[in-house]
């Protein structure tokens, strides 16, 4: 899969492409389910897979204070599309020009001039240019004009919610990470680096690996069933999230314990994913260190009991 970071990097002789444009925060089922009709279509007619994204995300140009926290950064984002059949990801930079540029002249300049498009798929609430002017049947009229066909897909629904970029924000922030899991097809994951703790674990508790500073979306306060990948080797764990009241903290933290740990090299450039699995309980504040310690060892028999469900049910 190739990334252009700028139409400027694409070849002239680029085309014929089957392409959608979106944001694509989460890469969720509904995500999946479209691409993979984009490239599809694209080998039934002999034609490249393109998927057009914006970085960053449209919310932070136009609303700075008040756009919702990503699902997937970029780089995440780019690392689920490679799993997909796609020819190539453009990368367009989303500044106040852009978000100014009609509708008309994005479908004409990007999507035909430059793309080549033959084939445009979109959601069925698709919109685009200054204002949002666009929709799905001013798409149609301008692929009628310019020479490109035009397939609104119609929403998925999963457990009765439809499949979407909020709703599975919604999920993760409540903390029901199992909702998470069944609208993204995948747990949700947080692609991240060790970062340093203040030595509580190790100190009072249970030895554990803090994950560096994380601006983007995260589960709300409480600890979960989780497992991490380092350096493609995947460990249960324990992870907690929050602010780690008993020791009178008021700064956040996404702190795991890993079990069965054995020693491993880490730095502070080590890759380190993190997916959640299950919700143990919400965080809170125990009256001493050994109160502590003893919920820990429930909270990580109860983690050890899921993982013997999990790895028996997998196994079967």
């Amino acid at each position: 899969m190739q990334v252009f970071d700028s139409l400027e990097d694409i070849p002239e002789n680029f085309g014929p492409t089957v392409v959608t444009v979106g944001n694509y925060d989460g890469i969720h089922c509904a995500h999946q389910n479209l691409i993979n009709s984009v490239c599809r279509r694209a080998k039934e007619l002999a034609a490249r897979a393109v998927l057009v994204t914006f970085d960053p995300h449209p919310t932070r140009i136009l609303r700075p204070h008040g756009g919702p926290p990503l699902i997937t950064p970029l780089q995440t984002k780019l690392k689920l599309l490679r799993e997909l059949e796609l020819d190539a990801v453009v990368v367009l930079n989303f500044t106040r020009d852009l978000s100014l540029m009609p509708a008309f002249e994005f479908a004409e300049e990007i999507l035909y001039n430059k793309l080549h498009a033959v084939e445009v798929h979109e959601g069925f609430n698709f919109r685009f240019g200054h204002k949002a002017e666009g929709d799905m049947d001013r798409l149609r009229e301008f692929g009628h004009k310019l020479g490109f066909t035009v397939v609104a897909h119609k929403p998925l629904m999963r457990g009765g919610l439809t499949v979407s970029s909020s709703h599975v924000r919604a999920a993760v922030l409540g903390g029901n990470v199992e909702t998470a899991r069944h609208l993204l097809g995948r747990p949700f994951s947080i692609d991240s680096n060790p970062g340093r703790g203040r030595g509580y674990g190790s100190k009072y508790t249970v030895p554990t690996v803090n994950l560096a500073r994380y601006d983007e979306l995260t589960p709300s306060h409480g600890v979960y069933v989780t497992e991490m990948t380092i350096n493609s080797e995947s460990f249960e764990s324990v992870t907690n999230v929050g602010n780690r009241p008993t020791f009178g903290e008021d700064s956040f933290a996404i702190e795991s314990y890993i079990l069965n740990f054995h020693p491993i090299a880490l730095s502070n450039d080590t890759p380190i994913r993190l997916s959640f699995l299950h919700r143990l309980r919400a965080e809170k504040k125990f009256p001493s260190t050994e109160a502590l310690k003893e919920q820990i060892r429930i909270d990580v028999e109860h983690a050890q009991r899921y993982f013997q469900i999990r790895n028996s049910l997998q196994r079967a």
